[in-house]
């Protein structure tokens, strides 16, 4: 089944940027740091202090500020009031692609309530203006006399700094960029930063038992069960199955936690004491700091824990007394990799504790070059614009771009790098529209990249220009083009080679395995402890983009979804069809010549059976080296024929982006479950088929039915005998002969094994 091509709008395209990494150089070569982004030139002002000002007003003071002006761009900093020694310490940046200046001037001026004062200024000329290029040591600023407008030396001095450079200067993330002249206040929201995750651990309470409970009622036997909080997740043991005062239970609860650990690990005994009504029969408390931390498979140290109860007295609480003791084994696992994302394409799979951490293998290298075509996010002055930024997610390392303003075409040329410890790994990259700067609405997505490392060859440079995908409710949608480097170092290639060779996750997932429902639990309060932190950073990664680049929700059932996996196992299986086909074509003599020489290498491995292994290997080994010629030469991207984005009807795509539970109306869940059950009818059906196959294996021996399991015994006897006495070249040459038999010695009906097959039974007789 060979799927049509993607549209052309929606392919990879190769470029060809100006980059040292990939052999083009132009003027003054960057740095190794960044060598996979094209060069940009910036004038650095580096405002530091000022000291003896004098003030314009009537008392003599001032509330001084700077503007720096070049053109017709201009930074100010923050004003103090009445301070005649100020300080700033606030760098501007201007980009040369947008100077039409040939001077800059830096003002000092006194804030006013209605017209600002000028106190003195400087001017530069810009082909006086040093050059610095990393790794030199910053440039020392200077302090340099203040003059009035008409150029003569007054009282007051200023301390500055004046370079030229590119973007990997370190003061390039701080600065104030020209870029952003409109934005007034929150200019912290637009600038480029680099987040880490925090530490998960997964927390393990194995509830044992308890003993000599107080129940309230002495006369009747608790119905006792433990519940466990753990600040936002609260899970329950069943009701234990003995019912006594000395209950016990044997379940292990698991909760995830980030360091540093503020949350109180919680537990109470709880009595049924009616159908919605539950009695607390003791509690305790427990610190995460003082839980012991397991980094291997050993046993855990049990312990008991004193329960209290509070005394309620005339509807007062009063102190709390010793109530009973429960007996827990708890611990902090590190031996998991705690799951925040799909393992199908995770980006991190290293266990918590860094105790059990491999060296690493490699280093990888991002640059955010570009993006084009960006379609308009929201409106402004009414106009439609874009102030687009990009998020990159690779292991615990987290990274976001400075913000363009108003542009559909930004550059941004940042260059990063994260270390590598596993090759099948993916790194995320999404484009993202800044809801801060006109509104302080959601940030909208645009699209997003995910690229698999094993996909990429070593020490070679990608360049491409990545389409940008979204599926909306009108449909599927292209929102631009977004330009990437990428380089995969590999620092050693035994180790990375030996990496195929262990097991994906760690060893603790292997030896005290978490289920599905586990599994998933676990992922969803991971991926919101994950965005509750990056939240509370500066500025936030908000919760629509943690969201969006782990793909929260991808698990969720779709009719899209579901035909796009079933085509993926239908190609996988095109295979195994296609080698069918042609063997029937064989069999029935379609091409003489081929089945003849079928034959001949049939009669050489009867002859010689010690051939076929190696004749087996030898023929995959040809089909490797003759599939590289077609191997592919651009890394993988989102495949909307693939992913059946652009073949949905709008009643499937209405249900796809519908809220779980559901919003709709009564008329349209019915519709929508109606489809459900006939899709979940078919599948019922395939699976019924299958299971019904294996059954009727099973029922061979089974003697379900005496008279096939006796034909089929003595099937076996005789045929035992025959190949006791026949050898096994002249048992081959028969069998192999008659498979491949003229079609006119054939019939049109099934053979006889197939029939009787057929005719053995199923449990299907047994289904209600």
């Amino acid at each position: 089944m060979k799927k049509p091509p993607q549209p052309e709008e929606f392919a990879l395209r190769e470029t060809s940027p100006k980059i040292a990494g990939a052999g083009i150089t132009t003027g003054d070569k960057l740095t190794c740091a960044y060598d996979l982004v094209e060069q940009m030139q910036y004038l650095y002002v580096r405002v530091v202090k000022a000291k003896d000002l004098v003030g314009t007003d009537v008392t003599g003071s001032c509330d001084p500020y700077v503007e720096v002006k070049m053109g017709n761009y201009k930074g100010v900093t923050r004003h103090y009031e009445k301070k005649s020694n100020p300080e700033w310490n606030h760098v501007f940046a201007f980009s040369q692609d947008r100077i039409q200046a040939s001077f800059i001037d830096v003002l000092v001026k006194d804030k006013d309530v209605l017209l600002d004062d000028l106190i003195g200024k400087i001017s530069f000329d810009l082909i006086e203006v040093p050059k610095r290029v990393p790794p030199d040591s910053p440039l020392a600023p200077q302090w340099y006399r203040l003059e009035d407008g008409k150029g003569g030396k007054i009282k007051g001095e200023i301390m500055l700094a004046v370079w030229k450079g590119t973007q990997a200067d370190e003061a390039f993330p701080d600065a104030w960029h020209s870029d952003a002249a409109t934005i007034k206040e929150g200019i912290a929201k637009i600038r480029g930063k680099v987040y880490m995750s925090p530490k998960l651990w997964y927390v393990r309470v194995n509830v044992i038992e308890c003993q000599d409970l107080l129940p309230s009622d002495k006369n009747r036997v608790p119905e006792a069960f433990v519940k466990v909080i753990l600040g936002n997740q609260a899970l329950k043991t069943k009701i234990s199955q003995v019912k006594s005062v000395n209950p016990m239970w044997n379940e292990d609860l698991i909760f995830v936690v980030s360091e540093p650990f503020e949350e109180l690990l919680v537990i109470t005994v709880e009595d049924r004491v009616g159908s919605n009504k539950d009695e607390v029969l003791g509690k305790c408390v427990l610190p995460l700091q003082n839980i012991h931390r397991r980094f291997d498979n050993k046993a855990v140290p049990s312990r008991w824990h004193n329960l209290e109860k509070h005394l309620i007295v005339e509807g007062e609480k009063k102190d709390t007394k010793f109530a009973s003791r429960i007996h827990t084994r708890i611990c902090l696992d590190g031996g998991y990799h705690v799951l925040d994302e799909s393992t199908h394409y995770s980006s991190d799979l290293r266990p918590t504790s860094k105790q059990l951490w491999k060296s690493s293998i490699g280093l990888l290298e991002l640059g955010i070059i570009s993006a084009t075509g960006l379609l308009p996010m929201k409106t402004k002055d009414g106009r439609g614009t874009t102030d687009a930024f990009c998020v990159a997610k690779y292991g615990q390392k987290w990274i976001r771009t400075r913000t363009i303003i108003d542009n559909f075409s930004p550059k941004w040329n940042e260059q990063y790098s994260w270390e590598v410890f596993d090759p099948c790994t993916v790194i995320t990259v999404g484009a993202f529209d800044n809801g801060h700067v006109h509104g302080g609405g959601k940030d909208s997505r645009i699209g997003k990249v995910r690229i698999r490392l094993s996909t990429l060859e070593t020490d070679r440079v990608y360049t491409h220009s990545y389409p940008l995908i979204v599926l909306q409710p009108s449909g599927v949608k292209k929102t631009g083009e977004i330009q990437l480097a990428v380089r995969f170092s590999c620092t050693s290639f035994v180790n990375m080679l030996h990496k195929y060779t262990q097991p994906l996750l760690p060893k603790m997932h292997y030896v005290h395995p978490l289920s599905l429902i586990q599994q998933d639990i676990l992922r969803f309060h991971a991926t919101q402890i994950l965005s509750v932190r990056l939240t509370r950073a500066e500025p936030p990664l908000k919760k629509e983009i943690v969201e969006y680049m782990l793909d929260v929700g991808s698990h969720i059932w779709s009719v899209r979804r579901s035909k796009a996996n079933f085509f993926r196992v239908m190609n996988v299986l095109s295979g195994v069809t296609a080698v069918a086909k042609w063997f029937d074509r064989i069999c029935h003599w379609k091409n003489p010549l081929t089945t003849i020489l079928i034959h001949i290498l049939f009669v050489i491995l009867v002859l010689y059976p010690e051939l076929i292994l190696p004749t087996l290997f030898l023929y995959l080994f040809l089909i490797a080296i003759w599939q590289y010629r077609r191997k592919p030469r651009h890394p993988p991207h989102m495949d909307i024929r693939l992913s059946h984005a652009d073949a949905i009807g709008p009643d499937e795509l209405d249900e796809e982006f519908d809220t779980f539970p559901t919003s709709k109306g009564s008329d349209t869940v019915r519709m929508r479950y109606d489809r459900l059950r006939s899709i979940a009818g078919r599948i019922q059906t395939v699976v019924g088929d299958l299971a019904m196959q294996g059954e009727r294996l099973q029922s061979l021996i089974s003697w379900r039915d005496p008279r096939a399991s006796a034909l089929f015994a003595t099937l076996c006897l005789a045929a035992a005998v025959v190949l006791y006495v026949t050898p096994f070249q002249v048992v081959a040459f028969l069998a192999g002969f008659y498979v491949l038999r003229h079609p006119r010695f054939r019939q049109k009906l099934p053979s006889l094994p197939l029939n009787f097959f057929r005719r053995l039974p199923a449990r299907t007789d047994c289904m209600l």
